[in-house]
């Protein structure tokens, strides 16, 4: 399998969206406070166009394997996430959390449902939440208990509560996933389109170490129709696992545009900051810090494209390749980003220092969207088939 690499093309779209998130974003950061919603940067988004590559606009029903015919290559989602990242993670995440949400809508909503939300939804005028997570469903997603009993008046009323979920409480629609089957695990999940205003539905921030807006909401009979359904009924876990498994290579991409801004900094810092009569770059030991930094970088996001590539061909080892990428990825940028701190020193670790949002942002992408743990896992039993 050839080694993937970027072409002219796309390493200049890289670079002007590194600009556009410099003059455009970046400004647009801090407008919300720390973990809850930033609607300003949400909006800027979408008036660049930049929500529309994860939110393509409303198309006919999508195909009977559920793939959106208009759905974003996953090289361009790779692109678009780490150049983002390695500017700010803010505007990345806003971004990136907005497709998780839409995602499932977006794969397989019915064309009512498409034409009243990816619209307002690409152009950052709403906000999507993926409602999978529950207090003891996270690694273990299809553990998850929230619940759709039939009412017998032709609809389902949801209860239960869901937990760790991004842009909550402040979005304006959730793909909620709630067991409608007596069948355990993974059977008998199905998945809804549940606007924030249905009755029954509250929720409240969560105070996490990262700063990206988490949150928990509970669903007491709030009402779903057949109308509100995404996809079959009893396969609500198998579109969250394409919607995931579509954003996996990017969580790596995120990881690596995070290593890369860490990575800038170090050599800037090492570079200027004299020590013991030089430059601090000419000490040995930083020296070949920055060298173990750098080559960690790339060899993470070497395995983040080809993933990507693979994705994108439809390749019979996407499920490994993509666990390998996220898991190396992510795992890297927490060194890398650890190591530039060490180099900075106690400067790094004064609040509102680049290293020191980092250091706080690079922590949640080792465990959310499947964690380490369950990504080694993933590959060792993608060896045996």
């Amino acid at each position: 399998m050839p080694v993937y690499a970027l072409e002219p093309e796309q390493h200049c779209w890289s670079e002007e969206l590194r600009g556009l998130a410099a003059e455009r974003l970046a400004p647009l950061t801090g407008e919300a406070a720390p973990g809850r919603l930033n609607r300003p940067l949400v909006a800027e988004l979408g008036r660049l166009g930049l929500l529309a590559r994860v939110v393509p606009a409303p198309v006919p029903e999508p195909a009977p394997d559920g793939k959106g015919p208009d759905s974003v290559s996953t090289v361009d989602l790779c692109i678009l996430r780490e150049s983002l990242a390695r500017v700010t993670t803010e505007a990345e995440t806003a971004l990136a959390l907005q497709g998780l949400g839409a995602g499932p809508l977006v794969e397989a909503g019915t064309t009512p449902q498409r034409a009243r939300w990816l619209p307002p939804l690409a152009s950052g005028a709403a906000v999507a939440a993926f409602a999978l997570s529950e207090p003891q469903a996270g690694s273990d997603a299809a553990a998850l208990t929230l619940t759709a009993e039939p009412d017998g008046a032709g609809r389902h009323r949801l209860d239960g509560t869901k937990t760790w979920i991004s842009n909550a409480p402040e979005a304006d629609v959730y793909t909620v996933f709630a067991r409608t089957g007596e069948a355990p695990g993974a059977h008998g999940i199905t998945a809804y389109l549940v606007p924030a205003d249905r009755p029954g539905l509250r929720g409240e921030p969560l105070d996490m170490l990262s700063p990206h807006p988490l949150g928990t909401v509970e669903f007491e009979g709030v009402p779903v129709t057949e109308d509100d359904r995404i996809g079959p009924a009893g396969g609500g876990f198998r579109l969250a696992m394409r919607t995931l498994n579509r954003f996996r290579p990017s969580v790596g991409a995120f990881a690596v545009g995070m290593a890369g801004a860490a990575l800038d900094a170090s050599l800037h810092h090492a570079d200027e900051r004299r020590a013991f009569g030089g430059p601090l770059r000419r000490q040995q030991s930083v020296a070949h810090t920055l060298a173990e930094m750098a080559t960690r970088t790339e060899a993470a996001r070497t395995l983040v494209y080809a993933a990507a590539a693979a994705c994108d061909r439809g390749d019979p080892d996407t499920a490994r390749r993509s666990a390998m990428a996220k898991l190396f990825a992510t795992e890297t940028a927490q060194y890398v980003v650890d190591s530039a701190v060490q180099l900075h020193g106690a400067s790094a670790l004064r609040r509102g220092h680049l290293l020191e949002h980092l250091y706080r942002e690079v922590r949640a992408p080792r465990i959310y969207e499947g964690a380490t743990e369950v990504q080694r896992t993933l590959i060792a039993k993608e060896l045996y088939r």
